[in-house]
């Protein structure tokens, strides 16, 4: 039988622990940061990340390590798409805008052209990045009546078949992401953080969106230039922003939180009780084998795992 210490740890607190030769696993949550430096003196067999995500641990330091890094996939796609969508619908209709001029005394009664709108039905969605989230978006999008396109892999592409396509076959249009970020009326942004998405969208790719185009972002913070962001907001160089995620979390860009046309969620998309659970599960799971001495069902780096056990 094992041990479980529950900690709250700071950056500097976590590198003592890690280090300390008293943790066989460590679970972590996306804000506890293994950088190269923490990895290089841990003396742990294995981190078991409560998220989907890990960009918050070096991989590749902690592979060197022979040190094991699990995840959570597969049980988040569905409440992240729904966030997607709500996003969508939430800044197209200006409903925060709404909710608080209601809740403020301020309406004042029907008029044609109050509280004006976008249309989502019949508009284009464009999804950066073609993985489960980004499909289950595409079948909520065209059960609105929207036309899908998608960059499986931006900002750089490849091919897909309508084999792997496979519902999707004739139903979505693969475009490269140049066209994608010009003709979207609403630009979805579903790709993991690495060196290649980091400030994927700059303030070229604002500037060359529709001005009509809305962004939404459920995948993570710095995949946006949030300053670059604030002053297209700010400027009408896109009509709005719909974001679960931020580039310096929880801080926002100066600005953001004063732009009505954002709307702004405080990292919900997994944030349902059954996910959160399952989300648990699979991280208790991933952490007891590893303490056992077996390879985790959810490994991100197994190769770790084969290097320690040879």
């Amino acid at each position: 039988a094992g041990e479980v210490e529950v900690l709250s740890l700071d950056h500097a607190g976590l590198v003592e622990r890690c280090a300390s030769g008293e943790y066989s696993v460590v679970v972590s949550q996306l804000r506890d940061r293994f950088d190269a430096e923490l990895l290089e003196t841990a003396e742990i067999t294995g981190i078991s990340n409560y998220a989907v995500g890990f960009d918050n641990i070096d991989v590749t330091a902690a592979t060197a390590r022979g040190i094991t890094v699990g995840n959570t996939p597969g049980v988040l796609t569905d409440s992240t798409a729904d966030i997607a969508l709500l996003l969508m619908l939430a800044t197209a209709r200006r409903a925060v805008e709404a909710d608080t001029l209601v809740r403020t005394g301020g309406f004042g009664g029907w008029a044609p052209e109050f509280m004006l709108g976008t249309d989502v039905s019949g508009r284009t969605l464009g999804l950066a990045g073609f993985g489960r989230i980004a499909r289950a978006t595409a079948r909520r999008a065209l059960g609105f009546g929207m036309q899908v396109k998608f960059c499986p892999r931006p900002p750089s592409d490849r091919e897909v078949s309508d084999d792997e396509l496979g519902e999707f076959a004739g139903r979505v249009d693969h475009v490269d992401w140049d066209e994608l970020v010009t003709t979207s009326d609403f630009l979805s942004l579903h790709v993991p953080l690495n060196e290649a998405t980091f400030h994927l969208v700059d303030t070229d790719v604002l500037s060359a969106m529709k001005n009509s185009a809305i962004l939404i972002n459920t995948a993570r913070g710095p995949v946006v230039d949030e300053e670059a962001l604030v002053v297209a907001l700010r400027e009408g160089t896109i009509t709005g922003a719909g974001l679960d995620v931020y580039e310096r979390e929880p801080l926002l860009a100066p600005g953001l939180a004063d732009q009505p046309n954002a709307v702004l969620l405080p990292h919900v998309g997994s944030a349902t009780v059954s996910v959160r659970s399952q989300m648990a599960r699979l991280c208790a799971e991933n952490a007891a084998a590893m303490v056992s001495g077996t390879l985790p069902p959810h490994p991100v780096n197994p190769e770790a795992w084969a290097t320690r056990s040879s």
